[in-house]
């Protein structure tokens, strides 16, 4: 039974054969580092972490999207993920991704070839002490990557070993939606999306997500094109305008316009302020009017 709490006042969506609410969490920022490596500050203190994990789950969170090469010298978020929640494991969906890696030095490796997939299905089941890994997103890692298929073929034999229990994309367009859901169904899309990268809703990838019943997930909503930084100072007039009018803070307003984009949108931001959390989960009940939505330039999804 799905916990509604605070986070789910925005709905629920099925993400494969689990009911999650729409509001998730997005795991990145408690290691420090971001999805390029860039270091946005020290990670929070072990304890922290692991309490504000509980604290996103108790308000209702049951989404939450991780990796294994989202470390630091000092942390890992797929290790927290497995400290603060191996006793709720059945109260929460993980997402997580793989196709570029880190070795341990840190050092990146854009694309790992498919055959060296299954060494990173392996380290996310080691790190988040699991027998069978929830969500697992083919993560599309360079503009010369044409296809998928050759990876997403190699992720579907280990869905059929019982490794992974649905699959994902991310960082794709519609055409390797359609030539990976040739080989096995897609449950979700992770793309970059929000009020200032629209790139998504240009490619028509936002409607035909909702149009197969394949959730879309933006990253970088909130942050924008600060990307793995956190959001700064707010300069969109438009923003700040609506969220004056609902008592609101400008982030809140930008998740409440991707949540409207669609029933099928959820939302995982991520940070590593208790506060902040709190205000992410909030942003749910937040309801933007026509107008505002108007306003905010938000696209009309098909059929409306």
């Amino acid at each position: 039974m799905v916990n509604a709490g605070p986070a789910g006042a925005a709905g629920t969506w099925e993400l494969g054969d689990r009911k999650v609410n729409r509001i998730g969490y997005g795991a990145m920022r408690l290691t420090g580092n971001g999805m390029a490596g860039n270091s946005d500050g020290p990670p929070i203190d072990r304890d922290l972490a692991v309490r504000l994990l509980r604290r996103a789950v108790d308000q209702g969170v049951n989404h939450i999207d991780t990796a294994s090469f989202y470390f630091s010298p000092l942390r890992s978020a797929n290790e927290l993920i497995n400290r603060a929640l191996s006793s709720r494991r059945d109260d929460v969906v993980v997402v997580t991704k793989v196709g570029p890696g880190r070795d341990p030095s840190g050092a990146w490796h854009a694309m790992v070839r498919p055959d060296q997939l299954r060494g990173q299905v392996e380290e996310n089941l080691r790190q988040l002490g699991r027998d069978q890994l929830d969500v697992v997103n083919l993560r599309r890692n360079g503009r010369d990557m044409n296809s998928v298929a050759e990876h997403f073929g190699a992720l579907t034999e280990l869905r059929e070993a019982g490794l992974i229990r649905h699959l994902g994309l991310s960082n794709v367009g519609p055409e390797h939606v359609a030539e990976a859901r040739s080989i096995a169904p897609v449950v979700c899309v992770q793309n970059s999306y929000g009020l200032d990268a629209r790139g998504a809703d240009e490619s028509g990838l936002v409607d035909l997500c909702g149009r197969l019943g394949i959730a879309f997930v933006p990253f970088f909503a909130v942050a924008g094109l600060h990307r793995e930084g956190a959001a700064g100072e707010e300069r969109d007039d438009r923003v700040r305008e609506v969220a004056r009018a609902h008592g609101a803070t400008p982030a809140q307003v930008r998740l409440a316009w991707t949540l409207h984009r669609g029933p099928h949108v959820l939302a995982i931001p991520g940070t590593a302020d208790p506060a902040h959390l709190d205000e992410n989960i909030a942003a749910a009940t937040l309801r933007l009017t026509p107008e505002e939505q108007e306003l905010l330039g938000a696209p009309a999804a098909d059929g409306s």
